[in-house]
């Protein structure tokens, strides 16, 4: 079999489709690389939904954060130290008891009383978690983000007449968002990176076709050589991790697009003279 052919068999298997079964002998170095590439998929997928999800959830936490009103405040600090206390794979291992465990021993958690519903499956379970503890530090961020705005932009606001979501909009959340992008940047490689836990934490894949990490263990199974499996998953979290820094370099060029000196012009001036 040709590494085109492998491409084309195994290329979406983590999505159900192409071939159902595994290679079992003579496995080649395509082999790895295409199906540890086609888990990468999953990877990418909880990453992007819980940064999206994450996003606007520690906005809103950042704000109830920073309330004057103690209903708003109070559950929101709880909420933040509960996910910024604990690690996340007990935060893992917790949702897995409460979500597979105990709906399949006949106990009732939020409705769940049989253990194939939706919320016992790694693509919305482990989405949920990784959800929940992006947005309690991504709040934390923004919280701080919040109060260093500058009083005279505020004041400038107030001077214009903005009040409440008109300044918001307009001066505290580009602002914030403009403090916070860095250490935001940060936040979104650390969660990137720890969406190889989702393989450890109990939940099951969809249709037993896993992430990356679930074809490299197989590999280093099957090959008993985990000096092959694992450095392709790493140098594919490289790849993606340097994408990622990209992506977010441009948001917050364009963040920061009126202030003097952010946008730099590489000029070639060779010193001819001494």
């Amino acid at each position: 079999m040709t590494c085109a052919q492998t491409i084309l068999d195994y290329g979406l298997r983590s999505l159900g489709i192409g071939e159902r079964l595994l290679p079992r002998s003579d496995f080649t170095l395509c082999q790895q690389v295409t199906l540890i590439g086609s888990g990468l998929i999953w990877n990418l997928y909880f990453a992007f939904f819980a940064l999206l999800f994450g996003f606007f959830l520690a906005t809103g936490l950042a704000l109830a954060k920073t309330s004057a009103n103690s209903w708003l405040r109070k559950p929101a600090n709880a909420f933040i130290f509960l996910f910024r206390g604990s690690p996340l794979f007990i935060q893992f291992f917790l949702a897995y008891e409460a979500l597979v465990l105990l709906p399949r021993a006949g106990v009732e958690i939020l409705g769940l009383t049989v253990a194939t519903s939706w919320l016992a499956k790694a693509w919305a379970g482990a989405l949920i978690v990784l959800t929940l503890n992006t947005a309690a530090y991504s709040a934390q961020i923004f919280h701080g983000a919040l109060m260093a705005v500058p009083k005279g932009d505020i004041e400038a606001a107030e001077a214009y007449g903005m009040t409440g979501w008109t300044k918001f909009r307009r001066i505290l959340w580009p602002t914030m968002l403009r403090l916070a992008w860095p250490s935001y940047t940060n936040e979104a490689i650390f969660l990137f990176h720890a969406t190889t836990l989702v393989f450890f934490s109990g939940f099951p894949a969809f249709q037993q076709r896993g992430d990356s990490l679930y074809y490299a263990s197989y590999f280093a199974g099957q090959t008993f050589n985990p000096f092959v499996a694992y450095p392709i998953v790493a140098g594919y979290f490289i790849l993606c991790t340097l994408a990622l820094i990209a992506l977010f370099g441009i948001v917050n060029r364009r963040l920061n697009r009126h202030l003097p000196g952010t946008v730099k012009r590489v000029r070639y001036r060779p010193q001819i003279f001494r």
